[in-house]
């Protein structure tokens, strides 16, 4: 349990830096800069894309090494080279400079990380060490958009200072990981590592085709938060929202997870994407003050009832060999889709209105609650 406290730490810190961030950028981009929510859209969905497409060639590779550590350290500290260009940018496209290496980093460093957790869980208990890892990174996302609201509120144009502040918490992180104790290990003797459509399992195949055509509905976050905005509410207003959001999820990614330990995987996943169904659908038909606190909640449980037990999920049925290479096959399919998801809500927010996306995405969530209860037969 050490390396995952360890991992925990870090995933704290880096979240602080990030989720510091996070809740003003799309204000920032759209209010500042002068940015469209299709270019917002844009930005979210090359960023998102990019880490998600580096996570399978980085677990591909640390599979291949048997080594995990230095792609999580290196991956680790290219979260503060992207918030520098946030600091200095003069126009969106060096936001989407700092973003793209932002979650470059995220994507190197995901599926190595997740595969030490994996390696370093006690027996039974992988569920609940993704979300116990989960709680911490989310613990940090509550520190960094309360850090957030407290400047904002106490500041005059606190953005830019924001954004140097940053990079103290992230800097933090990285230094822990040389902490964490990898089990060094040679190549299995004889095995060859590489991936293999036709041996993967037949539900895990199908669960990443239905996780492909689900995200083309999963819109970025920043599109939950400029709605919020856009419904009248001020700045503090939207982090506070944001703030509820990541409490809720700090409260249940742990007991989620390590229930989906004694009752299978299947009943939190169809749960979480019922609970995504129903806040997009709200987002597209309240705009009270209200609604947003009880939306942004029940967003929190989606959260807290997928992220982790999907990793848990992708971990028990991959090859034992290939965990970080399935690992980052998974987050790569999701974030293939997650480019045109994030455009094409710009696009039905400029061209249908604000509703529009949000409705797309609660008819999609709507349909993977029904389709994962299928899918997932025997978990």
């Amino acid at each position: 349990m050490f390396n995952i406290i360890i991992l925990g730490i870090t995933s704290l810190l880096t979240d602080i830096s990030s989720e510091m961030v996070y809740p003003i950028l799309p204000v920032f981009l759209v209010s500042v800069l002068g940015a469209s929510p299709a270019i917002l859209g844009l930005i979210e969905g090359i960023a998102e894309s990019l880490s998600s497409l580096m996570k399978v060639f980085s677990g591909y590779w640390s599979d291949k090494i048997r080594r995990r550590l230095p792609f999580t350290i290196f991956g680790y500290s290219f979260s503060g080279v992207g918030k520098l260009f946030l600091y200095f940018a003069g126009t969106w496209h060096a936001v989407l400079l700092g973003r793209v290496l932002d979650r470059f980093g995220k994507g190197v460093r995901t599926a190595p990380r997740d595969a030490i957790i994996a390696d370093s869980a006690p027996e039974g208990k992988r569920g609940a060490s993704y979300g116990l890892h989960r709680a911490m990174d989310t613990a940090g996302a509550i520190i960094g958009v309360a850090l957030a609201y407290f400047l904002v509120v106490t500041l005059k144009n606190p953005m830019r200072l924001i954004f140097l502040i940053s990079l103290v918490p992230a800097a933090l992180g990285v230094a822990f990981l040389f902490l964490v104790k990898e089990k060094k290990t040679g190549p299995i003797p004889g095995r060859k590592i590489k991936l293999q459509w036709s041996a993967l399992d037949k539900r895990l195949k199908l669960f990443l085709i239905f996780t492909f055509i689900f995200t083309l509905g999963n819109s970025s976050n920043a599109f939950l938060l400029l709605k919020a905005q856009n419904a009248g509410n001020p700045l503090p207003t939207v982090i506070l929202l944001y703030l509820g959001y990541n409490i809720v999820y700090g409260i249940f990614a742990y007991p989620a997870a390590k229930l989906s330990d004694k009752v299978g995987r299947k009943k939190l996943l169809v749960t979480g994407y019922f609970f995504y169904g129903v806040v997009y659908f709200g987002f597209a038909m309240f705009s009270s003050l209200a609604a947003f606190w009880a939306l942004f909640g029940i967003y929190g449980l989606y959260i807290s009832f997928t992220e982790g037990v999907e990793k848990a999920l992708v971990t028990d049925i991959a090859p034992p060999d290939l965990k970080a290479t399935v690992i980052g096959l998974h987050a790569t399919l999701v974030g293939i889709g997650l480019l045109p998801a994030s455009f094409i809500a710009g696009l039905l927010w400029k061209f249908l209105g604000p509703a529009a996306p949000f409705y797309f995405g609660g008819f999609m969530g709507i349909t993977a609650s029904i389709g994962l209860w299928f899918i997932l037969k025997g978990l």
